[in-house]
């Protein structure tokens, strides 16, 4: 507690540098898109070397083939990710969506199921319900979507930063009501 205490400007820092990328993300939401698609890109090829590297050093284990594949594929999409961020963005949303659909239908069949156990299980349908509906948009306009995902992570950046920001405070002020009640050297 003291060392992070000694330190609570990190944890303010680290809160603002959230809050600042949190508002340029609500401000330049297709600029974040693209960069988070880079970074995808940089941390896809940079996976496949490391996979490659272990799989070349460690030829002699029985199963070092797996490594290569693995290595192959996350370059491969690495590269894709740079030479057609548009397909990349597209996949991203994609998945997504596909996610909130499937997601949305096991949430409508999980409170057909337990509406003879629980009452209120109609919340449960309704979030199923928003999931179908998520999914659907998600579809029609990706991107829409895109920049809606880039506007929720810029939400996040801002929330948790400020939660950075308050705990940094918090224990600047343990910090130093602990000072207080230390004996000074004579």
């Amino acid at each position: 507690m003291e060392a992070l205490a000694r330190y609570w400007w990190a944890l303010v820092l680290r809160g603002v540098a959230a809050v600042i990328f949190g508002v340029l993300a609500f401000v330049f939401p297709a600029i974040t898109v693209a960069v988070l698609i880079i970074l995808f890109g940089a941390y896809a090829i940079v996976d496949g070397v490391f996979n490659l590297i272990a799989a070349v050093s460690g030829r002699t284990e029985q199963r070092w083939w797996h490594l290569v594949i693995e290595g192959i594929v996350s370059i491969a999409a690495g590269v894709i990710a740079f030479a057609w961020p548009g397909l990349t963005l597209l996949a991203l949303v994609w998945l997504v969506a596909g996610w909130a659909i499937i997601t949305g239908v096991l949430e409508i069949v999980a409170a057909i199921r337990l509406r003879k156990h629980i009452d209120n299980e109609w919340w449960l349908a309704l979030s199923g319900v928003a999931s179908l509906i998520l999914g659907g948009l998600l579809i029609v306009a990706p991107i829409a979507g895109a920049v809606v995902m880039a506007l929720w992570i810029g939400a996040y950046a801002v929330i948790f930063g400020a939660l950075m920001i308050g705990l940094g405070i918090r224990l600047r002020r343990h910090r130093q009501a602990g000072q207080q009640r230390m004996p000074r050297a004579a």
